[in-house]
């Protein structure tokens, strides 16, 4: 039996009056009305008949604006809110498309639905067959379907459901199996279309041309519609991605319930980190507390967590709580993450929606497409990465138009104390561009081969697949992969070529995770992170289970783990030096300088740190044999002119550029659309490349992602916000909040606070 509610669920949290001084920004944002449309005069009638049986009874205006463009022939995005109906912009056309056989001379289409994850595209098959349209032979494609049910799918299906790597890895290299679904093609549905980003989304842009290249061999153009969590240029985005000119629908004509979204800062602790810096409350800690609180009130809340192991914390910090307050209570608190089985998420979503589960601690496999309405409050702990997630996410909440309560909790980093501190960085500010880059050399040379193998390449598909092919084509040539011929060039290797293509990784063999007492395999980690992720000591979470790497065998691609619950997490540490390679792009502030250029970064893991994981706290540091690796990247850097040092004085350079280097990486994930881990930095009073004092953040992929090309346009607020981010932070000398990194190769050591301000202080003078 739940207590009786205070006020509100916000009031409740702050009974305690010690909790005040942890909110810094109360954001109350007001109730919508939403805004019906008549259904378009081509909708079929059968379906209208089944959506107004399920409580549809007209569209949103943006539903309706969407699926008429599609049904022109125009690719669409539709960017709009969490709960706004996405999916019936989308659903009309393609229905259409399938029924258009019965009624006009059109034969019957198809429709091919791409998510990027195999959760979401049974949530969406669950819904088309929920309609009862027997028309329309919908069913998923994916790695977990039978082998003699792919024959059916390729065959009979008219709606299939897949992900990009399928698309890459099946359905292209088999196109002639798929030649009857593809003539008929109609539509191409990308769904959550902001997920598509950085390296994973540049390769999804080329599946995407090699699809379109494919469907003109059977004399198809299909029409994309994409849908989108609301993002900033998102026809321009859109556009990047497929390579065609896409309209934007972006006025959500959905309605909202009132809501109030409070930022919320843990307090500092008694223990003491890095160099002595104090050590905030972990957001996971403070985040379950916060949980308990909601559930004795009876306010159903979700919290997301960035990380599986952090979603069980959570949920086991609230239940302590509650059995020291409300044993009885404590039943109604669960944990929900990849990793479960499909059953036991099904009961965990059944037992949300049945409100016997009355707080839910979940990683954002909650976040994309499942169903969950009707929720009271959400707890997003920690930044999610972008504000288009951190709007997904407090959308869960007061989905069936009541009042709502989201909090975001900050952890102990530059970023979240700068947002909790600068409540306009988030509620006054449009949501961030979606970063991808096509043309990354290292993401379109596997996909020329790709799609060689699938048709020879003739001097035409330059067109398709962007002005860099031609200058890759003669080096796929000398190397090897392909061979050129009068019709054009051909892939002559016996091997897949679309195994060249490591989509969702960076290339090299994927690195084996064993466990050594059973020979179980438990997962696999990209070639590229292995350094970091399952050296020697490491602690490898999987599937909420913990394990210690006993040894990592690079040579034979694999890493022996053994079952064990520490403690404590572990960080790796590295050095890196940095080369410019070619300057592109550079331009003058006053006497500092910035520039965008290919630089060659060598990193070598030589320790990893021992944190315990409820409060941060440094436990040591074990040093690592590990070779050096080096990355070939783009990096944005900028340089003090001699005078300018000159001016400084005694500053203690190094230590100042270093400090302006961490906050600056802590920064950019605001304007890149990146998380701090997809970039890196290196900064030095003199470097040998240019003579001067120099900060580089660099892109952490082959050949670059796009992050450094976005930190240099929006260079002058980037930087801004990192010096503010600096000031305001409340320790003395630095601290995690705004100057120490994580992952720093050097110990934190030497960093300069006051410096840093000093630093950037000069180089922002004459900034635009």
């Amino acid at each position: 039996m739940a207590a009786q509610r205070s006020s509100t669920p916000l009031d409740r949290l702050l009974a305690d009056p010690s909790r005040r001084g942890r909110i810094t920004h109360v954001e109350r944002v007001p109730a919508r009305e939403g805004r019906r449309t008549g259904w378009p005069a081509w909708s079929p009638p059968l379906l209208v008949d089944r959506l107004a049986a399920a409580g549809i009874a007209a569209p949103w205006e943006h539903q309706a604006a969407a699926a008429e463009h599609a049904r022109a022939g125009r690719s669409v995005i539709v960017a709009t809110g969490t709960a706004s109906g996405k999916s019936l912009a989308y659903l009309l056309p393609s229905i259409e498309a399938i029924y258009a056989g019965e009624d006009d001379h059109r034969r019957e289409g198809t429709v091919l639905y791409l998510s990027p994850t195999k959760a979401l595209a049974a949530d969406q098959l669950r819904a088309l067959r929920g309609l009862r349209l027997t028309r329309v032979r919908a069913a998923t494609y994916d790695g977990d379907t039978p082998q003699d049910e792919r024959s059916w799918v390729r065959q009979h299906a008219n709606y299939v459901l897949t992900n990009p790597d399928m698309l890459h890895r099946s359905i292209l290299p088999g196109h002639s199996r798929w030649s009857s679904f593809l003539r008929r093609l109609r539509y191409v549905v990308v769904d959550e279309a902001h997920g598509y980003r950085g390296v994973f989304g540049s390769h999804v842009a080329q599946i995407l041309r090699r699809l379109r290249r494919i469907c003109a061999r059977y004399h198809a153009s299909p029409t994309f519609i994409l849908a989108s969590a609301t993002t900033s240029e998102p026809a321009s985005t859109a556009s990047r991605l497929t390579g065609l000119d896409v309209v934007a629908v972006d006025d959500d004509a959905s309605p909202r319930g009132p809501a109030t979204f409070a930022l919320w800062e843990p307090p500092l602790t008694d223990l003491r980190g890095e160099q002595g810096a104090p050590v905030r409350r972990t957001a996971t800690a403070e985040a379950g507390d916060l949980l308990a609180d909601l559930v004795v009130e009876g306010v159903q809340t979700l919290a997301f967590v960035r990380s599986r192991r952090g979603a069980e914390s959570v949920a086991l910090g609230a239940k302590r709580a509650l059995h020291e307050v409300a044993p009885a209570l404590a039943e109604q608190v669960a944990a929900y993450r990849a990793g479960y089985l499909p059953e036991e998420r099904r009961a965990l979503e059944a037992a949300l929606r049945s409100r016997s589960i009355v707080g839910l601690a979940s990683t954002n496999a909650l976040e994309l497409g499942v169903d969950v309405s009707g929720l009271d409050a959400v707890l997003v702990c920690g930044w999610p990465g972008t504000r288009a997630s951190l709007w997904q996410q407090a959308g869960r909440a007061g989905r069936s138009g009541q009042a709502a309560l989201s909090v975001l909790v900050a952890r102990d980093d530059p970023l979240d104390t700068f947002l909790v501190h600068h409540p306009e960085a988030i509620f006054g500010t449009p949501v961030e561009a979606t970063v991808l880059d096509p043309d990354n050399p290292y993401v379109l040379e596997p996909h020329l081969c790709a799609a060689a193998s699938e048709l020879p390449l003739t001097d035409d598909d330059a067109a398709l697949f962007g002005p860099s092919t031609a200058d890759l084509l003669p080096d796929l040539v000398r190397r090897g992969f392909l061979r050129r011929r009068p019709a054009g060039w051909y892939w002559t290797r016996r091997d897949k070529a679309c195994d060249l293509a490591d989509i969702r990784g960076a290339g090299g063999a994927p690195v084996q995770v064993v466990e050594t007492a059973t020979g179980r395999l438990l997962g696999t980690v990209d070639e590229a992170s292995a350094h970091t992720t399952v050296h020697d000591g490491a602690v490898y979470i999987h599937q909420g289970e913990s394990f210690i790497v006993q040894t990592l065998d690079l040579d034979d691609s694999v890493a022996l783990v053994e079952a064990a619950d520490p403690d404590y997490s572990t960080t790796a540490r590295d050095v890196t030096d940095i080369t410019i390679a070619e300057r592109l792009r550079s331009t003058s502030w006053g006497d500092a300088t910035l520039c965008y250029g290919t630089v060659d970064v060598t990193s070598q893991v030589v320790a990893y740190q021992m944190r315990r994981v409820q409060t941060g706290e440094m436990l040591g540091e074990k040093p690592l044999d590990l070779p050096p690796r080096t990355l070939r990247t783009r990096a944005v850097w900028w340089t003090l002119s001699e005078a300018q040092v000159d001016a400084l004085g005694d500053l203690d350079l190094a230590g100042a550029a270093h400090a302006a280097e961490h906050a600056s990486i802590g920064l950019l994930p605001l304007y890149a659309t990146c998380d701090r881990w997809d970039i890196g930095g290196v900064s030095t009073a003199v470097h040998p490349d240019t003579g001067l004092l120099t900060v580089f953040v660099y892109d952490g992929h082959e050949g670059g992602a796009g992050f450094a090309e976005r930190g240099y346009a929006d260079a002058s607020a980037w930087l801004r916000a990192t010096r503010d981010a600096i000031a305001s932070c409340e320790c003395e000398s630095g601290c995690p909040s705004c100057i120490q990194s994580p992952k720093c190769g050097n110990g934190n050591e030497p960093l300069d606070k006051q410096g840093a301000l000093t630093l950037l202080a000069v180089l922002l003078e004459a900034a635009p």
